[in-house]
């Protein structure tokens, strides 16, 4: 089944390397598996597998003749060429993403830094939350005197949708808070990866030869809103 492959590979291989130098005047030789020498003026069918040098009429080096593949074989090395540039790619991204960091972060301070603006991001965003809940809790505490005067009966409509609506508001901005403590504990965590992994490349580490921020342990999930 693999005879008109490798022939037709034999016949391709010929005619590209015949280009290289005078027609006809090529000379391929190739050891066998079995340590058998041997030579032909095209390439030879029993070194398919092997490599074979063509030779100029003198004798000297001309080109080699890598080893013919099977279809399975050459998908299988194909598949390993992919592999191995993948690597190579994810490695030079490796690489460009250290030095990135380094280039952001020369020194613990200038990572302290940044660590301090994007906490402060979210405090900010913590402290609004919990000024809102004080104003609605004042702003609950006329409606809860109101309905003191219904005990026992159902509340105005009026009455009722405002007490709803202010507990609706109240808690979102407690979810909000929860989101806003998350954010903290995600932050933080982040910037201790990061500075784990730039301590060790400050201290010499190669860029690309530490493992990827993302295989580092995850972090507590963040606590569960209350309700």
């Amino acid at each position: 089944m693999r005879i008109l492959p490798v022939a037709a590979a034999l016949l391709v291989a010929g005619s590209t390397l015949a280009q290289d130098g005078a027609p006809g005047r090529g000379i391929y030789t190739c050891t066998t598996a079995d340590g058998r020498k041997l030579t032909s003026d095209r390439p030879i069918p029993e070194c398919t597998a092997r490599e074979q040098r063509m030779l100029n009429p003198d004798g000297s080096h001309r080109s080699t003749l890598p080893p013919f593949l099977s279809p399975e074989e050459r998908a299988t090395k194909d598949a390993a060429d992919r592999r191995a540039a993948a690597e190579r790619i994810a490695q030079q991204d490796a690489v460009r993403r250290d030095r990135t960091l380094m280039l952001r972060y020369p020194n613990e301070a200038s990572h302290q830094r940044a660590r301090n603006t994007a906490l402060d991001d979210s405090n900010k965003a913590m402290r609004l939350s919990e000024r809102r809940i004080k104003d609605l809790t004042s702003e609950r505490k006329p409606l809860l005197d109101e309905a003191e005067f219904y005990k026992g009966k159902p509340l105005p409509a009026k009455l009722k949708q405002s007490l709803d609506a202010n507990d609706a508001s109240i808690e979102a901005q407690q979810v909000l808070i929860e989101n806003q403590k998350a954010e903290l504990v995600r932050i933080n965590a982040r910037f201790d990866a990061e500075l784990t992994r730039l301590r060790k490349l400050w201290a010499g580490a190669a860029p690309g030869s530490l493992p990827p921020l993302g295989e580092l342990p995850p972090t507590a999930p963040p606590p569960t809103p209350k309700r």
